[in-house]
């Protein structure tokens, strides 16, 4: 059985596999990991190893303290890949973006791929159906578009897409036109988002009339049912593609 962990910039996300089936799923903040770690460990004393892919600031000593339990593998740009990495720096490319590349090449081959991440950061990965990693792009995601105009204005309010979600009822459209500061703000953030979105594919959709969508991320969810486009959403598939390129891996060692 296998522990992956995905360290995000402000969570920690843990799946544990037993082939290619997930089992179980955590989340929790990055200051509790050891603790977590210890918990999963005890409902699943058959573990054997624990792969890592991590953005956030987390260091290898904490993971290491568990290798007398567990087989440690920590993911890095220099890890065997299913892809070809024609990105101009790509010793800057986060490694939650390889495994994402990694397995959108692994789960759906000879196709091209986009890969959209709606976490902290909102990326887009673009792989063809020649199994090369052209690029993508980097923007601010829900949250930090919330708190940017609470921090760099004197009078905006700190809002959440959370906040906005018990505000509303599951069947009301999300309003265009606010007529209210908290509203206008709401409308900005996720209608300028969405847009953004569908901008992107759209713009794809000119030089690659034929491809797939994934979309998965904290706000995969919330996100799926308001695009135009059509796409495969999935909020587990960085945790699902850690976990098949850790196997790939094993093979081609």
């Amino acid at each position: 059985m296998l522990l992956a962990v995905d360290v995000g910039n402000t969570r920690i996300k843990v799946a544990v596999f037993e082939g290619t089936i997930l089992l179980e799923r955590f989340v929790f903040s990055n200051e509790s990991l050891g603790e977590n770690i210890l918990i999963i460990l005890k409902k699943h004393p058959n573990t054997t190893d624990l792969v890592v892919a991590s953005v956030g600031n987390i260091e290898k000593t904490a993971f290491l303290s568990f290798e007398n339990q567990l087989n440690i593998h920590f993911l890095t740009s220099d890890s065997v890949f299913p892809f070809s990495n024609l990105y101009a720096t790509p010793e800057t490319l986060g490694i939650d973006r390889m495994v994402l590349a990694s397995g959108a090449v692994l789960q759906y081959p000879k196709q091209n791929r986009l890969v959209i991440d709606a976490g902290t950061c909102l990326t887009y990965d673009f792989i063809d159906d020649q199994d090369r990693y052209l690029g993508g792009a980097i923007a601010p995601g829900i949250r930090l578009r919330y708190e940017s105009l609470h921090h760099f204005t004197a009078k905006l309010p700190l809002l959440t897409l959370e906040a906005y979600q018990k505000s509303q009822s599951e069947s009301e459209s999300l309003n265009f036109t606010g007529n209210s500061t908290p509203a206008a703000i709401h409308s900005g953030v996720l209608n300028g988002l969405i847009h953004e979105i569908d901008g992107f594919i759209d713009q794809y959709r000119q030089e690659y009339p034929k491809f797939i969508i994934i979309l998965t991320g904290g706000d995969a969810e919330f996100l799926a049912n308001r695009l135009k486009n059509t796409i495969f959403a999935n909020s587990n598939f960085l945790l699902e593609s850690l976990n098949q390129t850790f196997q790939y891996q094993i093979k081609n060692d």
